[in-house]
C-alpha cells in the first residue's frame, strides 16, 4: 500500500464540472484516486478552500480516501494566478495537516504547475518523489492566444521551466505532449512517460438513443450537437457557431429540429465571463439564437445521457493537452469531430471514430459537421468503433501504468538510499 499525495491547488476534484476554472483536470484527480483507493492505497487530495462553508476535510473522493481543502487566501472562487502569492500558505497548510495526523507520503503526484510549485516545497519535507502532470502548458497556451490578456503570466512559464528538470517523473498525456515538454522546455525524455488520461466506462457507456433523450427530457425529435467544456477564447466556440451559421445559410434544412447545446459556465451570470458575453452576441448576429442554446454547467452524473443523446460532440479547440471529453463522447458511442491539434490529433481516428478538421476553419467544421447530420449509417458505424477504441482507456489500465511509474521511482530511491519508504 502506497500514502500518495495528489496535489490539485487550483481546483477542487469534486466541483462541478462546466466551471471558469474546471475541466478535465478535475475528471483526471478524482477518477483517478477513486481508482487507486480500490487497490487499497491511501490517497489524500489537497486543494485550495474556496468555500468557508464546506467541510476542510471531506470523504466523498472514496473510501478510505480524503479531499482536503487547505485555507490559502479568501475561501472563495480567486484566479489561479492570483493563487500564486499564497503557495506558502497552502504549503503549511498541507504541512500542519500532514503532522496532526501524523503522515508523510511515499509519492508525490502534482497537477499542474501551481502544484508542482507546491510539491517542490513539501519533497524536502516527505523525502518523496514527484511525478507530476502538467495538464496543459504555458507556452503552449501562449502560442494559440488572440491577444496579450490571453496569455499566460511569466511567472508561469518560469515555474514550469524549472518544474520538468526539478521533479523525478513528468507524465505526458500523448506523444505530441511529450514532444513539446523536450522541444519547448528542454525536457530530458527519460524523465517523460506518456500515460494518457482514462475513462470511467461504468459511468459512460453506450445507452439507447430514445433512454438517453428521455432521462434529461429532451424531446425525442431533436437532433442535438454538443459542445461540453470551460467557456473561455482558446476553446473556439465561435467556430462552432460561425459553422452553425453556414449551415443554416446553405443548407437550412438541416437546421429543423436541430439544437446545438453548450454545456459550461454560467449563462445567466455574463459578468463574470467576457468570453460568454462575446459568444452570445455573436449569436444573436449571427442570426442562430433558435439554434444555439448555452446550457451552462451540469453535473456528471447527467453528462452520459447528453452525450448519448447527442448525434456528435463538436470540440473545435485550438489547444488541448488531452481532450478528455472526447473520450467520454466516444465511450458513450458518440463520434466527435474536433480540431487537428494537441491530444485530440491523437485521440480522434480521423475518418473511424470521427474527423479532425483544421483549426479556425468554420467552412471545414460545417461540411463534417453536414455529412454526420445526412449520414445516419456513417454515424452510427462511427460511434461503434469510437466506443470500442474507448476501451482501451479505462481507469483499470491507466492506473497500472501510473502505479508501475511510482513503484520504478521507489524502487530506484530505495537503491540510492538503501532506505524502503
Amino acid at each position: 500500500m502506497l500514502r500518495i499525495a495528489e496535489l490539485s491547488v487550483h481546483t477542487c476534484p469534486l466541483a462541478t464540472l462546466g466551471g471558469k476554472e474546471t475541466g478535465g483536470m478535475n475528471v483526471y484527480v478524482r477518477d483517478l484516486s477513486r481508482e487507486l483507493l480500490r487497490r487499497g492505497h491511501h490517497v489524500d487530495v489537497y486543494t485550495r478552500s474556496q468555500d468557508a462553508t464546506v467541510p476542510h476535510i471531506t470523504t466523498d473522493i472514496g473510501r478510505g480516501g480524503r479531499v482536503i481543502h487547505v485555507p490559502a487566501g479568501p475561501e472563495e472562487p480567486y484566479s489561479k494566478h492570483l493563487v500564486y502569492d499564497h503557495m506558502p500558505e497552502f504549503i503549511d497548510g498541507v504541512l500542519a495537516q500532514a503532522h496532526r495526523d501524523g503522515i508523510t507520503y511515499d509519492v508525490i503526484h502534482s497537477h499542474y504547475w501551481l502544484s508542482g510549485y507546491a510539491a517542490r516545497a513539501l519533497q524536502q519535507e516527505w523525502n518523496a518523489p514527484i511525478v507530476h502532470m502538467a495538464h496543459t502548458l504555458g507556452k503552449m497556451k501562449n502560442q494559440v492566444a488572440r491577444s496579450a490578456q490571453e496569455e499566460e503570466p511569466p511567472r508561469r512559464i518560469h515555474t514550469e521551466e524549472e518544474l520538468v528538470h526539478a521533479v523525478d517523473c513528468l507524465i505526458a498525456a500523448t506523444p505530441a505532449e511529450q514532444e513539446q515538454l523536450v522541444t519547448l522546455y528542454g525536457a530530458d525524455p527519460g524523465h517523460i512517460r506518456v500515460i494518457p488520461p482514462g475513462v470511467d466506462t461504468e459511468r459512460f457507456y453506450p445507452i439507447p438513443t430514445a433512454q438517453a433523450k428521455e432521462h434529461i427530457c429532451l424531446c425525442s425529435a431533436c437532433r442535438i450537437i454538443l459542445f461540453v467544456g470551460r467557456i473561455e477564447p482558446l476553446k473556439g466556440i465561435d467556430t462552432l457557431l460561425w459553422a452553425i451559421s453556414l449551415i443554416a445559410r446553405k443548407h437550412p434544412e438541416l437546421t429543423d429540429g436541430l439544437c446545438v447545446s453548450i454545456i459550461g459556465g454560467n449563462p445567466y451570470k455574463v459578468e463574470d465571463n467576457d468570453e460568454m458575453v462575446r459568444l452570445q452576441t455573436l449569436r444573436r448576429d449571427l442570426g442562430i439564437g433558435d439554434v444555439v442554446t448555452f446550457m451552462g454547467a451540469q453535473d456528471q452524473d447527467t453528462l452520459p445521457y447528453y452525450y448519448a443523446s447527442a448525434e456528435m460532440v463538436v470540440m473545435p479547440s485550438d489547444y488541448e493537452s488531452f481532450g478528455m471529453v472526447a473520450l467520454e463522447a466516444m465511450a458513450c458511442g458518440t463520434p466527435v469531430i474536433a480540431s487537428d491539434v494537441g491530444g485530440l490529433a491523437h485521440l480522434v481516428q480521423h475518418g473511424r471514430t470521427g474527423y479532425r478538421v483544421p483549426t479556425r476553419d468554420p467552412g471545414a467544421l460545417a461540411a463534417k459537421i453536414a455529412r454526420l447530420l445526412t449520414d445516419t449509417g456513417l454515424r452510427m458505424r462511427m460511434g461503434h468503433r469510437a466506443a470500442c477504441w474507448a476501451e482501451g482507456y479505462t481507469w483499470p489500465l491507466i492506473a497500472d501504468r501510473l502505479e508501475a511509474t511510482f513503484a520504478d521511482l521507489l524502487d530506484r530511491r530505495t537503491a540510492h538510499t538503501g532506505k524502503n519508504p
